[in-house]
């Protein structure tokens, strides 16, 4: 009983480092195939748009983190990187409202709200990106959210046939960041499959040209959300 015991230990411990080395793996891939297109210099210039993924929201104000990569993507398009800024998070109900929280704090900051573009369902870092190039027909997308996220975000882009670089918005350093790190691992394993596969995202509908006025997608205008209860 004991030698069988034994084995199995053995046959558990080799399983279970082949399954870490298995994801180790492709997190290096997901890393080492975007690494040069995140960039610091934001003297960039013609993208069709700067995309913001959603990272939370509390009592209608952005989190630390979400702020920060408001204050980029309003510094990137006061420094003409591109025309169109595309506010990607999760709106599926009523109660809980990530885009129009992200497109009042630009508008607040001074950005035209006919260049805001609010995607209310960007449930993920894939499905955001997924809808940028299918909904908003976006070519070449400036990503901007926290360096450790970027890679995913890039390479997902990559894999979805988009022109992408992505740059940081690490303006402080952010509680719980080690476990956040850790969590990235499992998400990029996650969207390097997802990327193979390509499953549509929650939602698609009608086209929304980036080259027209963000008001479209603004409630108030008629664009009918459908995640709203």
């Amino acid at each position: 009983m004991k030698k069988r015991l034994k084995k199995v230990g053995i046959s558990l411990g080799i399983l279970i480092g082949i399954g870490m080395l298995f994801l180790i793996s492709i997190n290096e891939i997901v890393k080492i195939t975007t690494k040069n297109q995140i960039v610091f210099d934001e003297k960039v210039k013609n993208y069709d748009a700067i995309l913001v993924l959603g990272a939370g929201i509390y009592r209608n104000s952005p989190s630390p983190m979400l702020e920060d990569r408001l204050q980029k993507a309003i510094s990137l398009y006061e420094k003409k990187a591109a025309k169109k800024i595309i506010m990607s998070g999760d709106h599926g109900s009523k109660y809980y409202d990530e885009v129009n929280v992200m497109k009042n704090f630009a508008i607040e900051k001074g950005i035209p709200s006919e260049a805001i573009f609010m995607d209310h369902a960007g449930f993920s870092s894939y499905e955001s990106l997924y809808r940028a190039k299918e909904i908003f027909g976006v070519k070449k997308i400036i990503i901007v959210t926290q360096k450790y996220h970027l890679y995913r975000a890039l390479y997902i882009a990559n894999q979805l046939g988009l022109e992408a670089i992505g740059i940081p918005a690490d303006l402080r350093v952010y509680a719980g960041q080690s476990k956040r790190e850790l969590r990235e691992i499992i998400a990029r394993n996650k969207d390097f499959f997802y990327s193979i596969l390509k499953p549509k995202p929650t939602y698609l509908g009608d086209t929304i040209p980036i080259n027209g006025s963000g008001d479209i997608t603004n409630d108030r205008n008629g664009y009918t959300n459908p995640n709203r209860n």
